[in-house]
């Protein structure tokens, strides 16, 4: 990627890496990160008469599917691995 920006080029070559077959969707929102179904493409031109497109997501209710797995958060770097906390020995009935 030369530019500052994703080219509809860059889009491309990133996306022939993946399987054709599977839904493309949204990360949205790195400190709540979520996951859309993207419903549209839109092409237009931006204040300075460049050409633009956008990936919009959908309008009904089922669009936003829940949280980011939390991979792939920690792939986009919206978020540090985490580990389980280390396990506490369990206390007896007693109390001892």
């Amino acid at each position: 990627m030369t530019s500052p920006e994703m080219t509809v080029g860059d889009l491309i070559a990133l996306l022939s890496r993946c399987d054709r077959d599977a839904p493309v969707r949204q990360a949205m929102n790195p400190f709540f990160p979520m996951s859309h179904r993207l419903a549209q493409v839109v092409q237009s031109v931006d204040e300075t008469g460049q050409s633009v497109v956008y990936l919009a997501e959908g309008r009904d209710e089922n669009t936003q599917l829940g949280h980011l797995p939390p991979e792939v958060a920690v792939a986009l770097a919206w978020q540090e691995p985490v580990q389980a906390p280390p396990r506490r020995p369990r206390r007896s009935a007693g109390g001892k």
